[in-house]
């Protein structure tokens, strides 16, 4: 049994920053199901954005923001985000984050995509993995206690608020209780869902769910990023860095085709109309080899490649056996972020008492319809911190409570033995196939209403399957049979709230596109979805959008 004032789950940039702003002022803890080294947040390649240049001003991010968001954002919270950006980026140089910088020696800053400024700080093309090492160290230096492979079972809530949780040790099999006087959930996205994804292979959306069996609310769950440039057959992310170095990409004829999508900002639009550009070419023939389109690199020149871009060129040389020095990358779109998450507000505190959330896993919402690049590491800081600091706060005003986490640990250690004792009918690993591919078909970058509704019946009678679906291995450590049960679990509970959300939204919004609902609708539809559990089935309402400074306008690049 374990005590701690706060409770961080997720090791990642989000949770990470939360652990460190928390543990200024009380006791703090981080578990997570694999060591925070291996975060999905590594993985980031872009950038950071933030208001640098004497020429951009936070106004102006604030407005590319909330324009990139298909005006779904909640313009107060775009605000908070904007505005905490140029401290983050003190504070990540104060923390030795090896910036790219100009020959002045100030921090170098590219175009993304939506952007009206070139304000994407960035180290080469890895700058997730040197942030997520840069606050590791932070967390060594500070002493702060992490509990690595442990993968959280559920949320224990006594009289509407959280009061801890329980949890599995993969190393050794071990179920304890975590009491906590506030928990903050960082776990990442749901990007797994799809066979398609950049996403790490942990990102099965385990915060969603635990929040939501917890009695806490989702929000706009059916917004699911497709990035415009992953490898062909991989999907590997070939970040959006590669064309804010100058990369264009070009169609079997060798056009570049942007200029009919996006006439102005070209492959520079956001990456909601580039993934659609790219998904429309291959779909009308245009393709090459009628599966993907190029990106070309080759004009940027080997010296550009290798100082700004060498991660690009080691995995294209890697995984696809071309050098973007002499060839061009094949590139299809791919998921790649969830928008959708945990609903909070601008403090990051949920619907569920003393559970606070920040990063992917989260929704305030800074992202609306369709992220920006370059906002998702600045929404793991920023937010982060906020989440950290309000978790701190409430935790001085809670006494830990006992016997609620420890019934709770008894029956998920009753339930653990008759998972690793029961001999199923149904394959974990057909569900999870049989799963990702109906995401991939019917809830993908064009979607309609039958598609949709095919899609939710086959998820729904997959989650019926599920429940007759063995494991097999009966070891308690290292079952990653277990895990991947446990995981799928959550990844069918995710995929049904997306599903639920996508075909109730009837317009095109963002990263939402219907083909029998092709129009934006703001009079109906501008305003977040959420979705609750009662009585075991998903309840979906609607809520105000938080309206501000920009007024909604048609959306043009």
């Amino acid at each position: 049994m374990f005590k701690h004032d706060v409770l961080v789950v997720g090791g990642g940039l989000a949770g990470l920053r939360a652990a460190l702003e928390a543990q200024k002022s009380c006791d703090v803890a981080l578990i997570s199901k694999v060591h925070p080294i291996r975060s999905h947040s590594g993985a980031a390649q872009g950038g950071i954005n933030a208001a640098l240049s004497a020429t951009d001003s936070v106004e102006s991010h604030a407005f590319d923001t909330v324009k990139g968001s298909d005006y779904l954002a909640d313009q107060d919270a775009v605000e908070i985000l904007c505005s905490e950006a140029r401290n983050s980026i003190v504070e990540l140089d104060s923390f030795g984050v090896l910036f790219s910088r100009n020959e002045d020696g100030t921090i170098a800053q590219r175009p993304f995509g939506g952007a009206g400024f070139p304000r994407t700080c960035y180290a080469a093309d890895r700058t997730g993995h040197h942030l997520l090492h840069a606050l590791y160290q932070q967390s060594v230096r500070l002493g702060l206690t992490i509990y690595d492979e442990w993968f959280a079972l559920r949320l224990v809530v006594d009289d509407g608020a959280v009061c801890g949780l329980v949890a599995y040790n993969v190393p050794s099999g071990e179920v304890a209780g975590f009491h906590a006087k506030a928990v903050i959930l960082a776990t990442g996205g749901y990007g797994r869902i799809y066979g398609k994804s950049t996403n790490a292979v942990i990102n099965t959306g385990d915060g969603a769910a635990l929040a939501l069996r917890a009695g806490a609310e989702l929000e706009d769950m059916e917004f699911v990023q497709f990035h415009p440039t992953t490898l062909l057959g991989t999907n590997i992310l070939i970040t959006e860095g590669a064309r804010g170095e100058g990369g264009f990409l070009v169609n079997k004829s060798g056009e570049r085709f942007m200029a009919r999508y996006a006439k102005e900002a070209m492959e520079l639009a956001p990456r909601d109309i580039v993934a659609r550009a790219i998904q429309t070419e291959i779909d009308e023939g245009r393709g090459i080899g009628g599966d993907h389109i190029d990106l070309v690199l080759t004009h940027l020149g080997e010296d550009k490649i290798k100082s700004r871009l060498p991660g690009i060129r080691q995995i294209a040389i890697d995984f696809a056996g071309i050098d973007p020095v002499a060839d061009p990358i094949p590139i299809e779109p791919g998921q790649h972020y969830s928008m959708g998450g945990i609903s909070v507000g601008n403090d990051c505190s949920s619907s569920l008492g003393r559970l606070f959330c920040a990063g992917e896993a989260a929704c305030v919402s800074v992202h609306g319809a369709n992220r920006l690049g370059g906002n998702s590491l600045l929404e793991t800081l920023v937010l982060g911190k906020i989440a950290g600091a309000s978790a701190a706060s409430c935790a001085s005003r809670t006494a830990i409570m006992t016997e609620s986490v420890e019934n709770a640990r008894r029956e998920e250690e009753a339930r653990i033995a008759r998972l690793l004792g029961r001999s199923g009918s149904e394959s974990v690993a057909d569900i999870r196939t049989a799963m990702k591919n109906v995401m991939t078909e019917k809830f993908q970058l064009f979607r309609n209403a039958k598609d949709m509704r095919d899609g939710l019946d086959e998820i729904r009678k997959l989650r019926r399957l599920f429940d007759d679906a063995g494991i097999g291995n009966r070891a308690r450590d290292f079952n990653y049979a277990l895990t991947g049960y446990l995981e799928l679990e959550n990844m069918l509970l995710a995929a049904e709230t997306v599903a639920v959300g996508a075909i109730a939204r009837e317009e095109s919004r963002g990263s939402h596109f219907r083909t029998d609902f092709p129009r934006r609708d703001d009079e109906r539809f501008l305003k977040h979805t959420i979705v609750k559990m009662r009585d075991g089935n998903l309840d979906l309402s609607y809520r105000p959008v938080r309206l501000g400074r920009f007024p909604v306008r048609e959306r043009t690049y």
